[in-house]
């Protein structure tokens, strides 16, 4: 039987962002499926942007897969999930999840999110000069379609966000995929290393060079992390 995987993307993003990881696993064999957020990919606003919210909008609208590969906040989003709900993925790969961001850095951390909205090819352009014509592409399509509130309020209309208890309790082998620190990332490394210490079947790697989008940042590296992982 193929094996199943359920690709979710990160704040501001889509689908179709997804284009290179779909690609890889497809050529390994992989049938690949993508869910697009609340208010994301055309979606209509929705009322609440809460992270219980898109988790169980997400789980409503998929199965159960041999393989979920999560972005930011679709790290954040499997996170939750996948403690609560055993059955959901057989395997489970973050690729710089969004675990904690400290309460008083809440506000700025929305402020930035809420920059990507003003993002134009040009300044796309010359923040990732690395990043391939199609990520750029899908990146500013992404941004015309998703509702502005979503990527306003998802960290604006919370008191409070710390997803390492939930980390340690995944129950399923995990990949943990970072930022390098020295470039940027939204998980800090000592998290990464105490929550995959503390759970069952997790292992966290930062990967050389990248920033927060490391399948996009440096995707030969990723590709190359992926596989090595995946084929244990």
């Amino acid at each position: 039987m193929t094996p199943t995987a359920l690709l979710i993307h990160g704040l501001s993003s889509s689908p179709d962002g997804w284009w290179r990881v779909r690609g890889w696993l497809e050529e390994a064999g992989w049938q690949t499926e993508t869910v697009a957020l609340l208010g994301h990919g055309g979606r209509p606003a929705a009322p609440d942007y809460s992270l219980d919210a898109y988790a169980a909008d997400v789980r409503q609208a998929t199965n159960s897969y041999d393989l979920v590969v999560g972005h930011s906040l679709g790290g954040s989003v499997s996170t939750v999930i996948a403690a609560s709900d055993r059955a959901w993925a057989r395997r489970l790969v973050l690729l710089d999840p969004v675990w904690f961001v400290p309460d008083d850095d809440l506000p700025a951390t929305a402020a930035d999110q809420a920059r990507e909205l003003e993002l134009t090819e040009q300044t796309l352009r010359a923040a990732k000069p690395h990043w391939d014509d199609r990520d750029i592409a899908s990146k500013l399509a992404a941004i015309a379609a998703v509702d502005p509130g979503a990527v306003k309020r998802t960290f604006a209309e919370v008191d409070h966000w710390d997803l390492r208890a939930a980390a340690r309790r995944i129950p399923t082998p995990t990949l943990v995929l970072g930022g390098d620190p020295a470039v940027y990332t939204m998980l800090e490394p000592s998290d990464g290393y105490e929550v995959s210490e503390d759970a069952a079947e997790m292992q966290y790697r930062i990967v050389p060079g990248a920033g927060h989008s490391p399948h996009r940042d440096v995707p030969d590296a990723t590709h190359e992390l992926l596989v090595e992982w995946l084929d244990r």
